[in-house]
């Protein structure tokens, strides 16, 4: 049966104009993304099978181009609207921080970081430069691979907080693993970039961990 012919109260895109987008499942989201079916398939009987294939709608979002253009009713135009999708809801929480102080929104932060952060299949760390105001100045992803207190520099950190003029900042690096509770390590090497950069007159806001979940706030538990 084509979703024209169910009641309207069950189809996706009138479900979510009536009760929003937090209302509709996984694979509805993804039907209303992928507007048609496929022969023997409407629009939500492809996305419960693309699901099932993809093992969840996160590894779907995730996928390179080679692995996404695979799978049935997918392809580069799929794909490339998909990227434009994710890089549009990037911004969106990019514009959002910048128009007040990240102290006023912190969850703003969290979605920000998350948002960039948590696909990463490696360790990247990177910093949330701030003016005076606590305002974003802007992002930059660092440092790449296995993340310890010798494979990030404080002179690198250091130069690029001066290249921006920062009043503060905010660090942060994922956790492909999921778990977002810090090392010893990152402990370590959070106290060696605070101190570096308090010659500079730079204060150290926030350390945030990204993993599954919510970010963890160092600051939050003490560990700053």
């Amino acid at each position: 049966m084509s979703i024209r012919d169910w009641p309207e109260a069950e189809r996706p895109r009138e479900k979510l104009l009536a009760q929003g987008a937090a209302s509709l499942t996984d694979a509805e989201l993804l039907a209303i993304f992928l507007r048609t079916g496929v022969a023997g398939k409407s629009a939500v009987d492809l996305a419960r099978h693309l699901l099932c294939e993809f093992g969840g709608l996160r590894s779907l979002l995730e996928a390179d181009q080679p692995v996404f253009c695979l799978h049935l009713g997918l392809g580069p135009a799929k794909f490339a609207q998909l990227q434009a999708v994710l890089e549009m809801g990037r911004r969106h929480l990019a514009e959002q921080l910048r128009r007040d102080s990240v102290l006023e929104s912190p969850q703003a932060v969290r979605n920000y970081l998350k948002a960039l952060l948590r696909h990463e299949p490696h360790e990247v760390f990177g910093c949330l430069f701030l003016d005076a105001k606590h305002r974003v100045l802007a992002f930059e992803a660092l440092f790449q691979g296995s993340i310890d207190s010798a494979s990030v520099y404080p002179r690198q950190v250091v130069k690029r907080a001066l290249a921006h003029n920062a009043a503060a900042l905010i660090l942060t690096h994922n956790h492909p693993s999921g778990v977002a509770e810090p090392s010893q390590a990152d402990r370590v090497l959070t106290q060696r970039l605070k101190a570096a950069l308090e010659l500079i007159e730079v204060r150290v806001l926030d350390h945030f961990i990204v993993g599954d979940g919510e970010p963890l706030s160092m600051a939050e538990f003490g560990w700053l």
